[in-house]
């Protein structure tokens, strides 16, 4: 997450203060991992692209991670999904869903509701779930869960495109019509051409203007580097969103940190 804090801890808190009042979040990824520890509406502690070796040995910048907290949710990222409407799925159904998937020996299968309309059906590296089993797992979340169910609670507006871009070079496109997703995809890009392509085409799906959408972006991202100036020759407006789930510091910037933060709002998944 360039340009932004990578590690904060509330001065007034202390390590016995840490209770079972506290949730902690996790964004996992293949070679690094984020975290938050959150108490009601604030802030307490983060740490940003960690080793996933701080996991098993947090360290003393970290070691508010070793206490036992009231729940802990873990964002996984997919090497797969497929979106189902709640109306058809059943957890009896999951396997044969999931073929569309080409899951292979080394992956796992996870089933969640993403709405209230949809549910989402993912597979996970499993050497990576095997990272994170100090923490045990229980619950775990598609990785984007908590910044779609920010954006869907958050009342969005039907000529805004909210684009998360994760690590550089993915780009989550959501669309929603009040709370209700209408559209999710994700696609690897190279170059800001490539990203102005991929969320063209998905307006072109929603069968939305280019000229009429507000594109309201998330991640690694500003607005003065070439992949924002890019969208902007091609969108009505770009801006960063500046959604506030939790009270934290004026250094941190809320359209970094929402992805993480966000994962505080998932439920229970379920794991086949």
């Amino acid at each position: 997450m360039s340009e932004n804090i990578n590690y904060y801890r509330d001065k007034d808190i202390h390590l016995y203060q840490v209770t079972d009042n506290y949730i902690l979040v996790l964004q996992m990824y293949p070679d690094t991992f984020s975290y938050a520890i959150v108490h009601k509406n604030r802030l307490v502690a983060m740490g940003i692209d960690c080793s996933l070796d701080v996991l098993h040995e947090p360290g003393h910048n970290h070691d508010l991670l070793n206490y036992n907290f009231r729940q802990i949710v873990t964002g996984l990222p997919s090497t797969g999904f497929t979106l189902v409407p709640t109306l058809l799925y059943s957890k009896d159904r999951v396997a044969d869903l999931a073929r569309f998937l080409d899951v292979q020996s080394h992956e796992k299968v996870i089933a969640q509701p993403l709405d209230n309309e949809n549910h989402i059906i993912y597979k996970v590296d499993e050497s990576l779930i095997n990272r994170a089993e100090p923490y045990s797992l229980e619950n775990p979340v598609f990785l984007a869960k908590g910044w779609i169910t920010a954006i869907a609670n958050y009342n969005p507006q039907p000529n805004n495109l909210y684009l998360n871009i994760d690590n550089l070079n993915l780009v989550e496109v959501l669309y929603c019509i009040g709370d209700k997703v209408r559209f999710f995809n994700r696609f690897n890009f190279f170059n800001p051409d490539e990203l102005v392509y991929y969320v063209a085409l998905a307006a072109k799906e929603l069968d939305l203007q280019p000229q009429n959408l507000n594109l309201i972006l998330s991640g690694d991202i500003e607005l003065d580097d070439r992949n924002a100036i890019r969208l902007a020759d091609f969108f009505k407006t770009v801006e960063l969103n500046d959604f506030n789930l939790l009270d934290y510091p004026a250094e941190v910037k809320p359209h970094k940190i929402l992805p993480l933060i966000a994962l505080s709002l998932c439920a229970s998944s379920e794991v086949f």
